[in-house]
């Protein structure tokens, strides 16, 4: 026998040892066996499936107030008698419209912002407006923007489901009284000055109309 056949039986010898080996370590697959297990693409980058838990917070909520206060309870029923209500949504909202119904009074342009307040409070502002332009006063303003929010209060009544949020606003503006000849009497125009204010929003949970009304507003 040569030299290159026995070198060949050898290395064939060799292969059949190993095959088995691998047969003995891997088993064999028979039939639909289920395929091999795939690690999750979090485990993979090194990060656990992050597991949900029902019933915890709802963050919603607890982003603007404190857990476990009657303010929170309170927001917490108001989802509940209307599930699409979101206190974020509404955070933004409130922001939207304190804008614009303190523009409105400072202009005296009260006829786009009153479909926002309670008859109460339109009274107030329609006689503010008209004390200013019996003295032959205007003002001269500029809003620019609301630097702080601040959800303060938050109560349901569960008897009529009427709700009512408190915001307190910090914003920035200026603020320029003219008279009669157009002479600044009081602010600047330049000036930038900061106005706070908290404002109770309310409305009936469930209820047809969606709108929320201004209800008290406290300097």
């Amino acid at each position: 026998m040569n030299q290159p056949l026995i070198q060949l039986l050898v290395l064939a010898g060799i292969a059949v040892f190993l095959i088995l080996r691998l047969k003995n370590v891997l088993g064999t697959r028979e039939g639909f066996e289920d395929g091999p297990a795939t690690t999750p693409v979090n485990e993979r980058r090194g990060r656990p499936d992050l597991e949900v838990i029902e019933g915890g917070p709802d963050l919603d909520i607890t982003d603007h107030i404190e857990i476990d206060t009657p303010q929170a309870a309170a927001l917490s029923g108001m989802k509940r008698l209307e599930p699409s209500f979101n206190v974020g949504d509404f955070i933004g909202g409130a922001r939207g419209a304190y804008e614009m119904i303190v523009m409105g009074y400072e202009t005296g342009d009260l006829a786009e912002i009153q479909p926002f307040m309670s008859e109460e409070i339109y009274e107030s502002f329609v006689e503010g407006v008209a004390a200013r332009e019996d003295q032959g006063l205007t003002i001269d303003a500029n809003f620019f923007g609301v630097r702080e929010m601040k959800m303060v209060d938050a109560t349901l009544n569960p008897n009529t489901n009427e709700a009512e949020i408190s915001i307190r606003f910090v914003a920035e503006l200026t603020s320029a009284v003219r008279d009669r000849g157009g002479d600044i009497v009081e602010g600047s125009t330049t000036d930038i000055k900061k106005q706070k204010d908290t404002w109770a929003f309310a409305r009936t949970m469930g209820g047809d109309d969606p709108n929320w009304l201004l209800v008290s507003t406290d300097a």
